[in-house]
């Protein structure tokens, strides 16, 4: 759609209500996404920056807020019961603290292999390095869903008994599952071929200074 510089220029300065912005998104105009990010992404890069975030980070849960919202306008029965600004930063918080989550789950599991020596030499210095940490992600929502229960929760320093009381498994069950999903995470991560090319471009470093 054509929008001239005039409109444009119009749509910076525009206040919205908040249910234009809804009817607008509904239509897809883009000049209300970019008023959306001028007036309100301030506030989300603040929030993802005192929670140790980047500012990449923080762009990167603004646009999945902007869509988890898209999503719900798009019902033609859905109503905002708060302020659209309040409800777009408790998506956005919610969206940034499931990612923590999940960083600190896979760094509570490479300390663990590093503490009981149960680690091999592709995942002695993977801690702390951010293209692990993405594959890791990555391949974590993959697993079986059960699997990807008790490993979370095994992660966060619950024993496979706590595990088995929270989820209301039995405890065998949950250490046989803890064992097949370690199992199946560590393979689908060395099959990751982000992972093979870090693995094989370190290999070759390692070669030519030793």
């Amino acid at each position: 759609m054509y929008i001239s510089s005039y409109t444009k220029r119009s749509a910076a300065v525009k206040e919205y209500s908040d249910n234009e912005i809804i009817e607008c998104l509904r239509s897809r105009k883009s000049y209300v996404v970019r008023w959306l990010s001028d007036r309100y992404m301030p506030m989300i890069r603040l929030m993802v920056y005192q929670m140790g975030g980047s500012l990449e980070d923080a762009k990167d849960i603004f646009q999945d807020g902007l869509m988890i919202m898209l999503e719900k306008i798009d019902d033609k029965d859905y109503v905002l019961t708060c302020k659209f600004k309040t409800y777009l930063y408790c998506v956005c918080e919610n969206l940034w603290k499931s990612v923590l989550g999940k960083r600190q789950a896979a760094t509570n599991y490479l300390q663990r292999r590093v503490e009981t020596g149960d680690n091999n030499e592709d995942f002695t210095e993977i801690q702390d390095n951010k293209l692990y940490e993405d594959i890791f992600y990555e391949v974590f929502e993959t697993l079986d869903p059960v699997h990807k229960k008790i490993l979370k929760l095994y992660w966060q320093e619950m024993s496979p008994k706590e595990i088995a009381e929270k989820l209301g498994y039995t405890y065998g069950y949950v250490r046989k599952k803890k064992c097949e999903g370690q199992n199946e995470f560590i393979s689908k991560v060395k099959m990751h071929p982000e992972y093979k090319r870090i693995v094989n471009s370190e290999s070759v470093i390692k070669n030519v200074v030793y």
